[in-house]
């Protein structure tokens, strides 16, 4: 019979871990990795200051167990898109449908009424924040985009490969600038005329621009 006294502990330090990622998450991606300190994500966890380095080894260790975590989900959810596209389609999924399975689940994360939307912006901030292990991971760790790319090669044979590439590069350019400081300026430029809550209708012209291009 299992141990109460144990199992009760192994809840509680489940628990305490829970409360330190999320916590962390949240407090990184709203005001930064360096101006977050170890000290004020216990304090807002309401947990003992030894928690972060107890369940995950530092704070550069947590940093890179949150983005580990949160841009596998990402691509899970992409690649799942694209599987069933490519079933819808007898396995040859045009453009415009690969391409909504790369943007559609960063996107429709970022929504207002998305709880992933902190997820998003800690993602963005790993970008230019990072640790030298995410630096790594983002220069090196293409797999989840090579699904993408064999795609995109099988959609657009008549293309040279080097220009697929290229394509699917811009294409991802205009994911990574959707930042919520773009937005603002963009806001602002048009004079009020673009709306950053309407994901749908981003999504929508994201795909228009990117298929143009893929089929021009």
């Amino acid at each position: 019979m299992p141990d109460p006294v144990t199992a009760t502990e192994d809840t509680n330090e489940a628990a305490t871990k829970a409360a330190v990622f999320s916590t962390a998450e949240r407090l990184f991606a709203l005001h930064g990795f360096q101006s977050v300190s170890v000290r004020d994500i216990t304090s807002e966890a309401g947990v003992n200051l030894a928690s972060v380095n107890y369940h995950f080894g530092s704070k550069d260790a947590l940093l890179f167990e949150i983005f580990r975590r949160r841009t596998a989900e990402l691509n899970r959810e992409r690649a799942r898109m694209l599987h069933e596209a490519s079933t819808r389609h007898d396995g040859k999924p045009p453009v415009r449908a690969i391409l909504e399975a790369l943007f559609a689940p960063p996107l429709r994360w970022a929504s207002l009424e998305n709880d992933r939307r902190i997820s998003v912006q800690f993602i963005i901030r790993a970008r230019s924040e990072g640790t030298a292990d995410m630096r790594e991971a983002l220069a090196g760790d293409v797999s989840h985009l090579a699904r993408f790319a064999e795609a995109l090669l099988a959609a657009r044979p008549d293309l040279p490969r080097e220009t697929v590439f290229w394509r699917l590069h811009f294409c991802l350019g205009m994911i990574h600038n959707n930042r919520f400081a773009e937005f603002d300026r963009l806001h602002v430029l048009s004079d009020g005329a673009t709306r950053e809550a309407d994901i749908e209708g981003l999504l929508k012209r994201m795909l228009d621009f990117a298929e143009a291009g893929f089929l021009a």
